[in-house]
């Protein structure tokens, strides 16, 4: 016998005829493609953010060893060094080094809500660190602070989400008040920081080092070679890389975190909606007993009806994962925070969704109702005519 399948337009009317059943597994399988969708765009937001944000033009040197500022600790004289000696330093029109010593802390600042407290990074600012930073860097509202006072700049995002960070408010940085006098925006992680002089924000946090120096670099620079020098260098020992690197090494703990958390998730609630599949097909087959014995009576063979009952399936997965991205879609662009785990502080940036995360949770949705409606499709193409008809 010659194979056969049945018509295309068989399983979209079963699925019609059953739409109640149908959109149940498929509201199973949406769930699951919702939660991988929100999970891996919290991710890819992430990622984005941080590996985005830095210039490749821009160089930070910090101590042997340190993975990141917030473990670094240059000494002042050291400093110096960096800034006046090194011949890959890019010098501004006047002759002045474009390069800035700075310091970093995290804070536990009190949220705007009242509940709680999260880690904030400080960042203590030579004149020089924001014409490093380019047209990446502006000012919102406000003004710069007066370098030598106690006044400080806040990152857009922070305004809302930590308490005494409005225009014009004092925020207390260990007991030293500071007045918010600047509101200020960049492309990446600097927004949600807050920035005050280095010499008054050392003084205020009892900080006699600085944690990193940021310099701009000249055009052409071979950086490989800066950092295989310094790494050995008896003056000034340090470790080197781009703006661009460093913010990209900052993304591998929460990065990694996020992606077993969406695995295991989607692994959990896939398993559940298999389940629901599974059952919705092994209903159908039931109640088409004399449907597929008719079927199997007129010629239609095996792969015939086991194809037919998997596309059937599969357009259940695909109708779950539709809902599933629809479901997600208003997240997309929605700002967030959560704390870098390789920093310990927080950080505000926006779920992401793009064309290929999906795509790939489509495919995820149809495979799940194909494993889900594998076994009674299999059943129901190995029934034989006689006994179909006879059972119906």
């Amino acid at each position: 016998m010659h194979l056969r399948f049945v018509p295309w337009s068989y399983p979209w009317r079963n699925l019609l005829v059953r739409w109640q059943a149908s959109l149940f597994s498929a509201l199973g399988i949406a769930m699951t493609v919702a939660v991988l969708c929100g999970v891996f765009a919290l991710r890819n937001g992430f990622q984005s953010f941080l590996s985005t944000t830095g210039r490749e033009d821009v160089l930070i040197y910090l101590r042997p060893g340190a993975t990141s500022e917030g473990e670094s600790g240059i000494p002042l004289e050291k400093v110096e060094q960096y800034k006046k000696e090194r011949p890959e330093v890019l010098l501004d029109e006047g002759g002045r080094p474009m390069a800035a010593g700075e310091i970093y802390l995290a804070l536990f600042l009190d949220k705007a809500d009242g509940l709680g407290q999260v880690n904030v990074p400080i960042r203590g600012i030579e004149e020089t660190s924001i014409p490093i930073h380019g047209k990446a860097w502006q000012l919102v509202d406000g003004r710069l602070p007066a370098f030598g006072a106690d006044e400080i700049l806040v990152g857009v995002p922070l305004v809302e989400r930590i308490a005494h960070c409005q225009l014009g408010d004092t925020l207390v940085i260990n007991l030293t008040p500071f007045k918010v006098v600047g509101l200020f925006d960049h492309d990446g992680a600097y927004r949600s920081e807050i920035w005050g002089d280095v010499e008054r924000i050392a003084a205020a946090l009892d900080r006699p080092v600085r944690q990193r120096v940021v310099a701009r670099i000249k055009p052409g620079v071979d950086v490989p070679a800066i950092a295989r020098e310094l790494a050995s260098d008896k003056q000034l020992p340090s470790k080197v890389m781009t703006e661009a690197a460093y913010f990209a090494s900052q993304t591998n703990v929460l990065g990694g975190v996020l992606t077993v958390l969406g695995v295991l998730l989607t692994t959990i609630l896939g398993i559940a909606g298999v389940l629901g599949a599974a059952n919705t097909m092994i209903a159908a087959v039931g109640a088409r007993t004399r449907e597929i014995g008719v079927l199997r009576s007129i010629g239609y063979g095996t792969w015939g009806i086991l194809t037919a009952f998997l596309v059937e399936a599969g357009l259940i997965g695909l109708v779950g994962g539709c809902l599933g991205v629809l479901l997600v879609l208003p997240l997309n662009g929605l700002q967030t925070g959560t704390m870098n785990w390789n920093t310990f502080t927080e950080q505000t940036f926006a779920f992401r969704l793009d064309g290929p995360l999906l795509v790939q949770a489509v495919g995820i949705a149809v495979v799940l109702g194909l494993l889900g409606g594998l076994a009674p499709a299999w059943r129901a193409a190995h029934l034989r005519p006689v006994e179909a008809l006879r059972r119906a």
